[in-house]
């Protein structure tokens, strides 16, 4: 792997993270609501209040998962390394996803069935927490912990592993290119979320289940789905997924990259 030539800072990872998500959330949008010019744009605030911080909790994780590793600042670290701090920022953004998803899980259902129980996502919450407590908000951590923690080792890995390769010789891994980057950045969302659907797909009914239909959690989800509705069910949405992935995850990082660039320059102690 090439040299690292600034020492990693979790903080300017944090900040960094943060604008990638908003990145993400500007290009990844539109792909969501494809409903004419003037309406691509039309609801953005919401999911760029909600997506800003999970992916700076995200990049913030990954930057301490590095820094944990290192003996040393000039330390590299091996993708085996590098996976392992993704892993951890899997680990930190679960308790930002787990309550969000459970949420928008179940407001997606009530709008999909017609039948309103919970009149937004405050609501939503507050109901769920009346009816079963913390548990009833975070239903689904285990879950989320399974499609989160892999997944995110192999978004980060992937990244880092495709920045090095296309990293002309005698070049550093610092100056590569923006269509590079984009390219790297595309293909690791795509790896990403290779990893990720399937466990994603059992979160989604387990937490938009009614209470008790489930008493061993996942492995009764996966019986369920995998004799009614056969293995491919595990890769519902794949196709769907798929195409919002490369783009998004490619702004994704090139602005976590800008960003990063911006933040060495003007503080570079920090």
């Amino acid at each position: 792997m090439a040299d690292e030539v600034k020492p990693i800072s979790p903080l300017k990872n944090l900040l960094a993270g943060g604008f990638g998500g908003m990145c993400l959330v500007f290009v990844g949008h539109p792909l969501d609501t494809v409903k004419g010019i003037m309406g691509l744009y039309r609801g953005m605030a919401a999911p760029i209040v909600g997506v800003t911080p999970m992916f700076a909790v995200c990049f913030f994780g990954f930057g301490l998962g590095k820094k944990l590793q290192q003996k040393h600042p000039e330390d590299v670290l091996s993708y085996p390394q590098v996976f392992a701090a993704g892993m951890l920022s899997g680990v930190f953004t679960t308790g930002i996803m787990t309550p969000g998803e459970r949420i928008k899980c179940l407001l997606q259902i009530q709008a999909s069935s017609g039948d309103t129980k919970y009149a937004g996502p405050l609501d939503c919450a507050k109901k769920l927490y009346q009816e079963s407590g913390i548990r009833g908000i975070y239903k689904g951590t285990v879950l989320t912990l399974m499609r989160d923690v892999p997944a995110s080792g192999m978004y980060f890995m992937t990244y880092e592993w495709l920045k090095n390769t296309l990293t002309p010789e005698g070049k550093s891994v610092n100056e590569l290119s923006v269509p590079r980057i984009l390219v790297a950045g595309g293909i690791a969302g795509i790896f990403n979320w290779a990893v990720a659907i399937p466990p994603d797909v059992l979160k989604s009914r387990f937490q938009t289940a009614p209470p008790g239909k489930y008493p061993n959690g996942f492995r009764d989800v996966l019986r369920e789905l995998i004799r009614d509705e056969g293995i491919t069910s595990l890769y519902k949405g794949f196709n769907a997924v798929m195409i919002r992935a490369f783009p998004a995850n490619a702004a994704c990082f090139l602005g976590f990259e800008v960003a990063m660039k911006f933040l060495n320059w003007a503080m570079p102690n920090l």
